[in-house]
């Protein structure tokens, strides 16, 4: 079921976005992203709402992190 959605772990949406965890959740917080489920470890984001970093090709270092997701238009009537 998650496989279809495209959620992952906070660990591996910080690697992809290039962003801390605080960020990652704060974006959630925010309404930036959609956060699937509760509790520790248990918490999954759709990769495909984050923005990739740019990452070298070989050594995977990051050169730059992905752009800020714009704030959803039910967070902007809040």
């Amino acid at each position: 079921m998650a496989a279809d959605r495209g959620l992952v772990s906070e660990k591996d949406a910080t690697y992809y976005a290039g962003w801390p965890g605080a960020t990652i959740r704060r974006w959630a917080h925010e309404g930036r992203i959609q956060r699937y489920g509760s509790g520790r470890g248990q918490v999954r984001y759709n990769v495909f709402e984050l923005n990739k970093a740019e990452r070298d090709e070989w050594t995977r270092e990051l050169i730059s992190p992905g752009e800020t997701p714009p704030l959803s238009e039910v967070a902007n009537a809040a």
